[in-house]
């Protein structure tokens, strides 16, 4: 199985060991009352050629990519842009480039937030990158299978998910298995029809 490029670095989580105290009933309603409410689930519809999917984001583990792709999203970023690479059993990989397989400017850049808990499982949606830990710009990738290669360890970088399908993975699915060679800059795995991302657009709440 073909895998994306991952890069050897250390993720350090050195920190002091907590002190424990005994709680009163009383301190765990007032730490409760304290603790500030998750961010409500974002969802986004990715319109394309050949069908529809909705993401829906987890802002929790992941703020940093979120709001970064959130920004993608409502500039337009992504509109008129590409599943430019498809690899079945893989992923497949998108939004920096468009139909004529011309890579779009996307100059801002992300912290990696590999390390927030959320694996590479079928379904999921992680932030594309090249080989600088901090590099994931606009593209990113839907996991078609369980990617366990892709996740952080103690001496490398992992690929940061902050998303997943909740309406759609067929339409997913069926773009993991179109026709792919040598189209653009790409020598493989560029489909041989662009299956072009139209746009993606925030889901109302209820």
């Amino acid at each position: 199985m073909k895998q994306l490029l991952l890069v050897l670095g250390l993720i350090s989580a050195a920190a002091p060991w907590p002190t424990i105290a005994a709680e009163t009933p009383a301190a765990k309603a007032a730490a409760k009352a304290a603790t500030p409410p998750a961010p409500a689930a974002q969802q986004v519809q990715v319109i394309t050629s050949m069908g529809n999917f909705t993401l829906e984001l987890n802002a929790e583990r992941a703020p940093l990519t979120v709001a970064h792709f959130m920004r993608n999203v409502d500039s337009g970023q992504y509109t008129g842009t590409t599943f430019h690479r498809v690899i079945a059993n893989f992923v497949i990989q998108g939004g920096g480039f468009d139909a004529e397989y011309k890579l779009k400017a996307a100059p801002n850049k992300v912290v990696n937030e590999s390390g927030n808990g959320l694996t590479n499982q079928r379904g999921t949606v992680g932030m594309a990158r090249g080989p600088e830990p901090h590099g994931g710009d606009c593209q990113f990738y839907i996991n078609l299978f369980d990617n366990e290669a892709l996740d952080p360890n103690k001496t490398r970088w992992g690929y940061a998910v902050f998303g997943k399908v909740v309406q759609g993975m067929d339409v997913v699915d069926k773009i993991g298995n179109v026709a792919t060679g040598a189209r653009g800059p790409f020598k493989e795995d560029a489909p041989l029809q662009p299956v072009v991302i139209e746009r993606i657009e925030r889901v109302a709440g209820p």
